[in-house]
């Protein structure tokens, strides 16, 4: 071992991904070991697996994806306030930051309250989301006395997509203008100006935007109330209904795998894929005109990396805008890959997401920063 080591803890809403890090001398992080499991997973047993031959007190810190820190957004220590305050926002994000909190504990359970635990949000990269953007049109007093506002979400992968993308483009990133998609089981769109979010499709919870594997998405909120009036649906049942038997599962009535909808015959699973595919549309022209123009379009998650189909349905027939996709190369794109024909004014891209590596990024600038004061 030429360094120290770094667990990332990147607990989703249906997956979990431990990565066990060397910190090298030299200023390299280097990625030792990444489990990726579904369902249950005994956490003890997984940090064993990860950490290998390595002992629990080589590693010098532990960094976890938090979905929603509410009033936390830059990356943060956990201590007894940071953890009261995720608790807290879990009211807005019940599938996410429960599964986040269990391994926090499990984390300090296993490695010890020497090793500093790091809390990185997601909502982090919209923290500084224009107003224009953030502001819910409702009674002010409501929006302040609460804290209603678009918060964001997916932001360690938005902030990978657009990394990625600066990367191979160089100084040219610095004003540009682009517009990226993160479509896996949460689904979310961003766009963004010289790095900095401009507007986002989720909201005060995960649940706003795109339709999603078990989530539904933008809804009229007068639809609830009559659900609520006519149906006699508690906030509690509404809210199980809207985060895990909506968006796809719930239009196909079979499943919220993309592969197996794609594959289906059925007419139900038709209608989910082609609903799916035309609210990402929609937002993307939306998002391009709230940016005046778009440099490129980037499409990332376990859905836009992998199905053609889907990205050519999305980001197909905008020559209007000036995106023109080639066929074969979105066919064949595997890894990161450019997708357009280069003749349009705007670029289409597919990368993998990498919210590791960021996370263990920010958390040891967090820290760093909590060594020097």
């Amino acid at each position: 071992m030429t360094g120290p080591l770094a667990v990332t803890v990147n607990a989703g809403s249906s997956s979990l991904r431990l990565g066990v890090w060397s910190l090298e001398r030299s200023g390299r992080r280097r990625l030792r070991a990444l489990h990726v499991a579904r369902g249950e997973l005994e956490p003890h047993e997984a940090f064993l697996k990860g950490l290998d031959s390595s002992r629990p007190d080589d590693v010098a810190f532990v960094a976890h994806r938090v979905v929603h820190g509410r009033a936390l957004t830059a990356p943060s220590i956990i201590d007894d306030a940071a953890l009261a305050e995720i608790e807290r926002a879990s009211r807005l994000a019940p599938l996410h930051n429960p599964p986040s909190l269990a391994w926090i504990r499990e984390a300090r359970s296993f490695f010890g309250p020497a090793v500093p635990e790091v809390a990185i949000f997601d909502t982090g990269f919209f923290a500084d989301l224009p107003a224009v953007a953030a502001t819910y049109a409702l009674p002010r007093d409501l929006n302040v006395s609460h804290g209603l506002r678009r918060y964001g979400f997916h932001g360690l992968a938005h902030e990978s997509l657009w990394r990625s993308w600066a990367a191979e483009r160089g100084g040219r990133a610095a004003s540009a203008r682009v517009v990226t998609l993160q479509l896996g089981s949460g689904c979310s769109m961003a766009a963004i100006e010289g790095g900095r979010p401009r507007d986002t499709s989720m909201g005060l919870t995960p649940l706003e935007g795109l339709v999603m594997g078990t989530r539904s998405g933008d809804i009229d909120p007068g639809l609830l109330l009559f659900l609520q009036r006519e149906a006699g649906l508690s906030a509690d049942a509404l809210e199980r209904i809207l985060d895990e038997r909506s968006g796809l599962l719930g239009l196909s009535g079979t499943s919220a795998d993309m592969r197996v909808l794609l594959a289906s015959e059925d007419p139900d699973a038709r209608l989910a894929v082609s609903v799916f595919c035309y609210r990402a549309r929609k937002y993307l022209g939306a998002f391009i005109a709230a940016l005046g123009g778009a440099d490129a379009v980037i499409v990332g998650g376990g859905i836009g990396e992998n199905s053609p189909e889907v990205r050519a349905r999305i980001l197909g027939r905008m020559e209007w805008c000036g995106l023109q996709l080639d066929a074969d190369a979105n066919a064949k794109a595997r890894g990161a890959t450019r997708i357009d024909d280069t003749r349009g004014r705007i670029e289409a891209w597919v990368f993998p997401t990498d919210e590791e590596t960021l996370l263990v990024e920010h958390a040891v600038l967090a820290v760093e920063r909590a060594r020097d004061t």
